[in-house]
């Protein structure tokens, strides 16, 4: 099973209330009854003219109080954007598929403005990572020392989600 599959699978099994639940941020985003725990999140830089990046993905992601955290590759334009300045980010929370084929329905997801920033704390990367594996932990045999191993070297980077 790759990891596109456990997060469909995971999805499906959220809703029906076989999971643990993963709440996002209370209040942070839009209240319009979609607001449902979820494995992904959906992500996309706000350029400098104010339009969402032409770059959006849907990653896996945890929660710590307000703010989220994912973990990327260290050239994944996530984490170039925010070497870049540009820190304001549309945050959007369900599961609809992956983005490109979804035909735009996480636009309709609830959704919160966010401000990215590098998370490089040793420490709180492996307190998070712990929860990424409780999470995710069908996938995180596999996942987690890419993710661990990634961190420790510079190929990955542990991006912060502060809701605006």
């Amino acid at each position: 099973m790759n990891r596109r599959q456990f997060v469909q699978k995971a999805g499906a099994l959220t809703l029906a209330g076989a999971l643990p639940l993963y709440s996002w941020a209370q209040g942070a985003g839009k209240d319009n009854g979609k607001d449902k725990e979820s494995p992904l999140i959906y992500l996309s830089t706000i350029k400098s003219n104010g339009a969402l990046s032409k770059c959006q993905a849907e990653v896996w992601f945890v929660q710590d109080g307000a703010d989220q955290y994912v973990v990327t590759a260290r050239d994944a334009w996530r984490a170039q954007a925010v070497r870049q300045g540009l820190t304001r980010t549309q945050v959007w929370v369900g599961d609809v598929g992956q983005w490109q084929s979804a035909g735009g329905a996480y636009l309709e997801l609830p959704s919160h403005f966010a401000t990215a920033s590098f998370s490089t704390d040793a420490a709180e990367h492996t307190r998070l990572l712990s929860i990424f594996g409780q999470k995710y932990s069908d996938e995180w045999g596999s996942w987690g020392p890419r993710f661990r191993n990634g961190l420790a070297s510079g190929e990955r980077v542990m991006l912060r989600y502060r809701p605006a």
